[in-house]
């Protein structure tokens, strides 16, 4: 997922901070933390929050069985110190690592292995939904972003993914290379609140 054709790594500007952005271009395991983080709180916030993790837990990556085998009162902490991982940092650490533990039951602790042979865009986007966390909004966006972002693209990827998929779309996270199309994302997102008040879509 995290590398281009000539094997470095990709860029993304999702969470407006370079550490953490080369984190989460790098890691498969970062991406879907940030992604399963990504509600409630702003996005570069939540995209923010493996690196954080992975600072707290002494490392430079994040490690499916490590943290998943991590005790849990100990791993809520990292969580709850200040400043805080989420809005609900108690809640989130327990998804986080009930979200590694199924990579380690299901995928031998790969979170690549989730997209890594899919052979369409339905198929990857089932495994998505599956994951502890991910409903199929969530699992549509992830989807939108892998294949906008990290050139996974199984077929049918765009029409799996929605209207997350559409080419130059601002509705999502997949959506984000830079401060302006963070602007635009999160200028469509008030859109839609207003319009769900109002009984409408966009």
């Amino acid at each position: 997922m995290t590398k281009s054709d000539n094997g470095k790594a990709r860029t993304v500007r999702i969470a407006q901070e370079p550490e953490a952005d080369e984190l989460l271009g790098r890691s498969p395991l970062a991406a879907l933390v940030g992604m399963l983080l990504d509600q409630q709180v702003p996005m570069e916030w939540a995209f923010t929050g493996p690196f954080t993790l992975a600072r707290r837990m002494g490392s430079d990556d994040l490690d499916a069985r490590e943290i998943a085998a991590y005790a849990p009162d100990a791993f809520t902490e990292l969580f709850t110190t200040k400043p805080a991982l989420h809005r609900y940092p108690g809640s989130m650490a327990k998804r986080v690592q009930q979200l590694c533990q199924y990579l380690v039951d299901e995928y031998d602790g790969r979170p690549d292995a989730v997209w890594a042979d899919a052979a369409t865009g339905a198929e990857l986007l089932k495994r998505l939904n599956a994951l502890p966390g991910f409903g199929t909004q969530k699992a549509q966006i992830f989807l939108a972003l892998l294949g906008k972002q990290f050139d996974v693209r199984p077929t049918g990827w765009r029409e799996a993914a929605g209207a997350y998929g559409d080419e130059g779309s601002h509705r999502s996270v997949a959506d984000i290379t830079g401060p302006e199309s963070l602007a635009e994302v999160r200028a469509f997102k008030q859109r839609a609140k207003a319009a769900a008040r109002a009984g409408r879509s966009v």
